[in-house]
């Protein structure tokens, strides 16, 4: 028996008011406001509807949220700060499971349908972080989609056992990708690390996300290999470089040779609007590249801010891109939205009939003004089903 819902008088991205008839979790109609007939009608007041996010960068292992304040000493450079970490791992009384799993349903309560959730592998915490990522994905099924990343935050060369580590998380399935980080200006090993992380593709079909800050030359030169690797194992779509600073010295036909050859190879990347440092996203996405937006860590032992909410992200990606007109601004939300989906390879929530059913109520007039004012969540759907109300899980 088919189970029917509408959503009365919503507004889909700011347009006139219409039913959004839903069944079996998937949108089947739009109709003219107060046409709408089925077994359970929700009022939507007027709202804006707008598709659910995806955040396709965020270390939810990594957090304090929730926890008493945590006071941050100085830190020179990404050693310091990964042992900052494990200092952080061993001194917070809460669990990473319990931990993530309060940072994701505040998420999906805000909106996030889907996130790609990197923990970090290391000697230090053994494989602990990833199996908490793993408890607080199981606990959210249904409401959020967790695709899980091995990370190897203190190097693979730099940090021996890791490499075991790596190699257990994606034999075992506990890990969807393995990570990478600067496998030159971290790592000083860029065969081996790239040698570990697409052996580790291969055989067991995960894929691969790196982090990748090195610029000007390191940077490109791991590029250029992580094209060529991916494309001679035709690995294409199971590929992202996070972060891709490298790209942001570039002039801009040199932009477009590479960005094409990223399209060509199929491979990813995401930002996470460091101001000033924003990947061109409307141009990589011209030249074909999948473009992903993600929140990075969250009150961690890097930094005291983030709140896992990708409306607000959206809102810091537009500023970081200095957007001033409409559709600048509206580029940051669909970053956060349909680009993602497409990065993680979730089917597009577009509103229209045949699309899942995934999507948030906020009040406002368009999209553009909403980016900018980021308003309360006042409902929040998925696959038909109201998941969350003013900014809580129900």
């Amino acid at each position: 028996m088919s189970s029917v819902t509408v959503f009365a008088g919503v507004r889909p991205f700011g347009a006139d008011p219409v039913d959004l008839l839903v069944t079996d979790g998937v949108i089947t109609g739009q109709v003219p406001a107060g046409q709408g007939t089925g077994a359970r009608i929700i009022d939507g007041g007027g709202r804006v509807a707008l598709p659910t996010m995806v955040d396709a960068h965020i270390h939810p292992d990594k957090t304090a949220w929730g926890q008493p304040w945590v006071s941050r000493r100085a830190a020179a450079g990404i050693a310091e700060l990964a042992q900052a970490d494990a200092e952080l791992f061993r001194a917070l009384p809460t669990p990473v499971g319990e931990r993530a799993h309060g940072l994701l349903a505040h998420a999906a309560a805000h909106g996030t349908r889907a996130v790609r959730a990197h923990a970090d592998v290391a000697p230090d915490f053994g494989l602990a972080a990833l199996a908490g990522v793993a408890q607080a994905r199981e606990k959210l099924a249904g409401v959020l989609d967790v695709h899980t990343v091995a990370f190897p935050q203190h190097g693979v060369r730099r940090a021996p056992g890791t490499a075991e580590l790596l190699a257990e998380a994606a034999r075992s399935g506990l890990a969807d990708f393995v990570g990478g980080i600067d496998p030159i200006g971290f790592d000083d090993d860029l065969a081996g690390q790239l040698d570990l992380l697409f052996g580790l593709a291969d055989r067991h079909g995960v894929g691969i996300d790196l982090h990748l800050h090195d610029r000007e030359r390191a940077g490109l030169d791991v590029v250029a290999e992580v094209i060529d690797r991916t494309r001679a194992l035709s690995l294409g779509g199971k590929v992202t470089i996070s972060h891709a600073f490298a790209l942001l010295d570039l002039t801009a036909a040199e932009l477009d040779r590479l960005g094409a050859g990223l399209a060509a190879a199929g491979i990813g990347l995401t930002t996470v609007a460091p101001a000033g440092r924003t990947l061109p996203v409307r141009r990589l996405r011209e030249l074909g590249v999948r473009v992903g937006l993600g929140s990075d860590g969250v009150r961690d032992s890097w930094s005291p801010f983030g709140n896992a909410d990708m409306l607000h992200r959206a809102h810091l990606l537009a500023r970081s891109l200095r957007a001033r007109l409409d559709d600048e601004l509206e580029l940051g939300f669909h970053t956060a939205a349909g680009f993602g989906a497409g990065l993680l390879g979730l089917p597009a929530s577009d509103l229209k009939p045949g699309s899942p059913a995934d999507f948030f109520l906020v009040r406002g007039e368009c999209l553009a003004q909403i980016v900018v004012d980021v308003p309360a969540r006042d409902l929040v759907v998925r696959a038909g089903r109201v998941i969350a109300r003013q900014g809580e899980l129900v």
